[in-house]
């Protein structure tokens, strides 16, 4: 690895000019400036960010911890953090979770040590010790805190969409998909829907899941047909889980939209490409990993801010699991 005792003796000057190019600080000549980049592009050279960090007393380190890279909805949320810090000179660290708190509290450590000025997380338990406990500010994305900077999409009010637009295109018998009972937003969207389906007087039943995961996305669409073989109308915790129901449909020889119907949510790029394609609630992932990023750093840079609490709307997108609505 190409080191910056390596350019400096290309370049024919010593390690202390290198680091005044490299961080824009004390005066170089333009002809020794010039030498010394030459020397960086032809080298390959990339300087150690932590060190950097250690030696300005100021890092642009920011830990990114995700629940589920595999996932597609995280990385949407990721890469609208990414962009963000880019265009603001930070750079991130990133770890995922797999919704395991042992590791959870492995990653916060590694960020520690690396010097981050900051933490964004997506994290199932706000309120925990290794948060309270951070010295530095934290951003919470897609999940939502009392009295902690967050940045979120109104669940409830989504489940609510769901469960009305289900019912305005004919379903009678509806199951509703409860998610993770320990994530804060999947139990917000499960609520709303129930809320809006009991004040309605509509008959629904709830299957109960435990994870968004890919791996376990089947076992619970295989589940949903095996108790409630006569629901023609599916609310899905979320469209991992809502993409398996619609393949358990095809094979059972259900017709959808015709047979059963399937509302999922997040609105993941995927959703669009499935055959029918999948209607949704539209969460917007990328713009609230932007809001989050912006948030975060306005902490770190101690400006003024406005609003700690960052709620986005969501909205329905009609595609070909649902029926069309007749005038």
């Amino acid at each position: 690895m190409t080191t910056i005792k390596d350019v400096a003796k290309q370049a024919g000057v010593s390690v202390a000019t290198v680091s005044r190019v490299l961080n824009g600080n004390g005066y170089v000549h333009e002809d020794t400036r010039s030498k010394v980049k030459q020397s960086i592009r032809e080298l390959n050279y990339t300087p150690n960010e932590v060190a950097r960090s250690l030696y300005k007393r100021k890092s642009k380190l920011i830990g990114l911890l995700l629940p589920d890279i595999m996932n597609p909805y995280f990385p949407q949320l990721a890469r609208g953090v990414e962009d963000e810090m880019q265009e603001n000179d930070y750079r991130l660290i990133f770890g995922n979770s797999d919704e395991k708190k042992q590791k959870e509290m492995e990653y916060i450590q590694t960020f520690v040590q690396n010097n981050v000025v900051g933490v964004i997380s997506s994290t199932n338990d706000p309120e925990a010790n290794m948060y309270t406990g951070l010295n530095i500010p934290v951003v919470f994305l897609d999940r939502t805190s009392n009295d902690r900077p967050s940045v979120f999409a109104d669940g409830r009010e989504g489940g609510r969409i769901a469960a009305q637009e289900m019912m305005l295109r004919g379903s009678k018998e509806i199951t509703v998909m409860q998610g993770p009972a320990d994530v804060r937003p999947a139990l917000e969207r499960f609520e709303g829907a129930v809320e809006v389906l009991e004040d309605r007087g509509a008959a629904y039943q709830v299957l109960k899941t435990t994870s968004f995961s890919l791996t376990d996305a089947e076992g619970f669409a295989y589940e949903l047909f095996r108790q409630y073989p006569d629901t023609d109308g599916v609310i899905a915790s979320n469209d991992i889980v809502a993409s398996a129901v619609l393949k358990e449909a095809h094979r059972l020889e259900k017709k959808v939209p015709e047979d059963v119907q399937i509302i999922g949510f997040d609105d993941i790029l995927l959703s669009s490409l499935l055959a029918p394609s999948l209607s949704t609630i539209h969460q917007p992932a990328y713009e609230m990993g932007r809001a989050a990023a912006r948030l975060l750093i306005e902490l770190i840079e101690g400006q003024h801010i406005e609003r700690s609490s960052i709620e986005f709307p969501v909205e329905f997108m009609e595609r070909q699991t649902t029926r069309k609505v007749e005038s």
